[in-house]
């Protein structure tokens, strides 16, 4: 990006930069304004530094930019049915402190799945260990135990049924 672009650019974000807050925060969440606007300009930046065509009219062209980037936005959230979930306020109060009877429970629980992943059969318990302790992927799992990536799935599935119900046992 040459000097001419740059200085253009520091000088819109001057401008249009409290106008495109306001715009974001009458038709968006309050927490997504600041990304939003951010967008605007990342966009902006790369238009401007990939393709070298001079923007005529700024105003438009970042309105534009806006008004594209709000409909994408709302789609998105829709489909994440925000609406639905709550924020969590800064006063948020932690319920349940840790308390000795809590970390006696805790150690208990551990000293139970420990027990039933070690009660495991053999190729289960290591599908399991591979997946859940040493994070590898399903088809590397595959691979290693020479098995197909199904047979790694099912093999988890049963592992985690059998640690679930002997920790509903224990409690």
């Amino acid at each position: 990006m040459d000097k001419l672009c740059q200085r253009n650019l520091s000088l819109w974000v001057g401008e249009y930069l409290p106008g495109l807050r306001r715009y974001f925060a009458c038709r968006a969440h309050p927490a997504d304004v600041d990304d939003l606007v951010q967008e605007v300009f990342a966009h902006l930046y790369w238009h401007l530094g990939r393709s070298g065509v001079e923007v005529k009219n700024p105003r438009n062209y970042i309105y534009t930019v806006a008004k594209n980037l709000l409909v994408s936005h709302s789609r998105y959230q829709k489909a994440r049915c925000r609406a639905y979930h709550d924020s969590l306020s800064s006063d948020f109060d932690i319920p349940d402190m840790i308390t000795p009877e809590r970390t006696v429970i805790g150690i208990q629980d551990c000293r139970c799945v420990f027990k039933a992943i070690l009660g495991l059969p053999p190729r289960a318990r290591t599908a399991f260990k591979f997946h859940r302790f040493e994070g590898m992927t399903y088809q590397d799992i595959a691979e290693r135990m020479e098995i197909s990536k199904e047979s790694v799935k099912e093999l988890i599935q049963r592992a985690l049924i059998k640690v679930r119900r002997a920790l509903e046992e224990a409690s």
